[in-house]
């Protein structure tokens, strides 16, 4: 039976055609590249819900890739401080009494230097890390002019002027090894490396082994730390070797050779802190004993 043109389209077989019309119009859209495209650009960062497989994930680094990289670089050969370039091990030395140091240089340091030879106040007292414990070291102080000026001291202004010019030629530097040396590695870094015999003296012709200096300089205490080489006797030779050896120096370590205490300030706080000063802070001693307890002074 037909049926007029208003009844068919509410028909059973309309109303089931449409679907299809539909399907057809979604395969029209999939031929169109554009369309596509857009439809599956995902967001930076986020993963495509669409599980058919036609569209791929674009090809972007994530952000979390990039900073672990970059972690990865930093933490290479050149930055590592524990190594030298070398490859060999990297020696710290670290400045014991550093505080008392720096009270005598704010004001000025003063050594004492005398025909037979005087102690230094403060000493130089070291903490080594960095070594190869298997290794033998040797353990040197020298000591080296700051510049070649000769100064003298302004009571008026209560500082130290420059009074011309110096030849520190004239005399051969010496450096005094540390008595326990050669030792190992292990045993250098167990324990506080102490200079405290080191002895500083004006005459040029000493034949004990002290360091001689002039009077009225400046000059500043070197650490050197040398690994034991079967061919270099260090009782033989009068200078150190320039290869082979790591230097060491601390700019509060600095002074000022003198034969008298020229600051009142330095001559008080030597008393107040050096142990052989004693007979200074005791009235109760005659002159004599005052005078060959503060020898070193």
């Amino acid at each position: 039976m037909a049926l007029s043109t208003r009844a068919h389209a509410f028909s059973v077989e309309a109303l089931v055609g449409r679907p299809s019309k539909r399907k057809s119009q979604d395969s029209r859209e999939e031929m169109q590249p554009g369309l596509q495209e857009e439809r599956c650009i995902p967001k930076e960062e986020e993963v495509p819900s669409s599980a058919s497989g036609d569209c791929k994930q674009p090809e972007k680094r994530p952000k979390a890739e990039s900073s672990k990289t970059a972690f990865s670089s930093c933490s290479g050969g050149e930055s590592n401080s524990q190594e030298s370039p070398q490859g060999k091990n990297t020696i710290q030395v670290e400045l014991q009494g550093s505080d008392l140091w720096k009270r005598f240089h704010d004001i000025g340091t003063e050594m004492i230097i005398t025909k037979a030879g005087r102690r230094m106040f403060p000493s130089v007292r070291i903490k080594v890390k960095g070594m190869d414990p298997v290794k033998q070291y040797y353990v040197i102080l020298d000591v080296e002019p700051v510049d070649s000026k000769r100064y003298r001291y302004v009571y008026h202004s209560s500082q130290w002027m420059v009074a011309g010019n110096t030849d520190h030629s004239c005399i051969t530097p010496r450096f005094y090894v540390h008595p326990d040396s050669p030792c190992s590695g292990e045993i250098w870094m167990r324990q506080i490396i102490s200079f405290d015999r080191v002895k500083l003296t004006n005459n040029e012709m000493d034949d004990k082994g002290h360091i001689i200096l002039q009077s009225m300089h400046k000059y500043k205490p070197r650490v050197h730390v040398m690994e034991q080489d079967c061919r270099i006797d260090l009782s033989l030779i009068q200078s150190l070797p320039t290869e082979g050896i790591q230097t060491f120096s601390f700019e509060e370590t600095e002074f000022t050779t003198v034969t008298a205490y020229q600051n009142q300030q330095i001559t008080k706080l030597k008393i107040d802190r050096n142990p052989f000063a004693k007979g200074f802070r005791d009235p109760g001693r005659n002159r004599w004993k005052q005078w060959f307890i503060s020898s070193d002074l």
